[in-house]
């Protein structure tokens, strides 16, 4: 087995390019010492496409700067650090916007203010968002989302063999198994597979068989790969039978290119757990911005349904987003290539992501399993 031991984000080598072109653009800039319509934004990729960010800036006669996150844990360490000081807005993964709550350092927002966008977004999305909340007020908004489970290739396996993560262990699918190497995402569904809830508090009995599990995958896994087009590129030829810490992230950029028989997909329920993941990204405005009010308006942006169709359909990738609105301005190729079809099911057979208690005890088993196996 050739495994890649450096432990990246799950979408840090899309954008580790992008960040430095990104900072590099920025180098110049310093913290809130600007005119009264400059705003800086942190945020994923994405989120600074210039047909975004330019009808922003049109629309309120105001300056964008934008720092794209490579790393989300690591963004909000920045902030958390006094960072929130030189940022107006920031777009992240959802654990992390929540957790601006606690950490003291957003604006909450107040769901009557933001009604009339909570009306176009679909029920699931629609105020009170748990997911955001903290101590019953919301520290983002909801952008975009998707779902985590196997990715295969129709030509090379059916989608019904993969109702479970069964295959992940089974000796005919030995050297054909990819495991992303993406942080926490391909550790979670092995917990669930095993029958345990990696989002609460573990014991060590529940941690040794997360270890056992990841033990066993490892014996099956050809690769452990953190390039995503390498990944992909395995995907297509069958040297990959199925990309396992994934998900719906990992097929949206091949169905685009009309690689239609390239699924993403959620096992069924298991010993009364969810197979799935659901991913979600988030936008909140940092404490103290000097335009409280123009921020509010970029948030607000964000979550339009024009713009949420600009948002779901990159060069990178696509992605799900939470505005029903939207969905009658996406082309039926576009639907199709977003799997809109079977988000509902996915959603229904998953749980819903947060930052798990346990999580550098995991990613520590994670790394000793790897290491062993190698």
């Amino acid at each position: 087995m050739t495994f890649k031991k450096t432990m990246t984000d799950r979408r840090s080598v899309l954008r580790g390019g992008a960040a430095a072109i990104g900072a590099a653009a920025l180098g110049g800039i310093g913290s809130r010492a600007h005119a009264a319509t400059d705003m800086r934004l942190m945020c994923w990729e994405g989120y600074d496409k210039p047909s975004i960010i330019d009808a922003f800036e049109a629309a309120h006669d105001a300056n964008v700067s934008v720092d794209l996150i490579t790393d989300s844990a690591g963004g909000f360490a920045k902030l958390a650090a006094g960072g929130y000081r030189d940022f107006d807005v920031v777009s992240s993964d959802s654990p992390w916007i929540a957790r601006m709550g606690p950490a003291g350092i957003c604006e909450y927002l107040d769901d009557e203010e933001f009604a009339d966008v909570y009306a176009d977004f679909y029920p699931q999305f629609r105020a009170p968002f748990a997911p955001l909340q903290y101590e019953g007020k919301a520290t983002g908004l909801p952008t975009r989302w998707g779902w985590v489970g196997p990715t295969v290739n129709t030509k090379f396996d059916k989608v019904e063999t993969w109702a479970s993560y069964d295959p992940c262990f089974d000796p005919a699918y030995r050297d054909k198994i990819c495991v992303l190497d993406w942080g926490d995402w391909p550790i979670m569904p092995m917990a669930l597979h095993a029958g345990i809830d990696p989002y609460k508090e573990l014991d060590d009995a529940e941690l040794k068989e997360i270890r056992t599990v990841l033990r066993a995958l490892f014996k099956n896994t050809r690769a452990l790969v953190g390039d995503l087009s390498v990944a992909q590129k395995g995907l297509m030829d069958g040297s990959f039978r199925a990309l396992i810490g994934g998900g719906s992230y990992c097929t949206s950029a091949l169905r685009k290119d009309g690689q239609d028989h390239i699924l993403s997909i959620v096992p069924e329920p298991k010993d009364g757990l969810n197979q799935g993941i659901i991913w979600m990204e988030g936008t909140g405005i940092l404490k103290g911005t000097d335009n409280p009010e123009l921020a509010k308006e970029l948030v607000k942006h964000m979550v339009s349904p024009d713009v949420a169709v600009e948002l779901a359909w990159t060069e990178a990738t696509c992605n799900l987003v939470p505005s029903q609105a939207a969905e009658a301005k996406f082309t039926d190729e576009q639907k199709a290539a977003l799997q809109m079809d079977y988000m509902w099911e996915a959603w229904d057979k998953s749980h819903f992501h947060s930052v798990a208690p346990n999580i550098d005890d995991m990613l520590a088993i994670f790394q000793e399993e790897l290491a062993a196996a190698n």
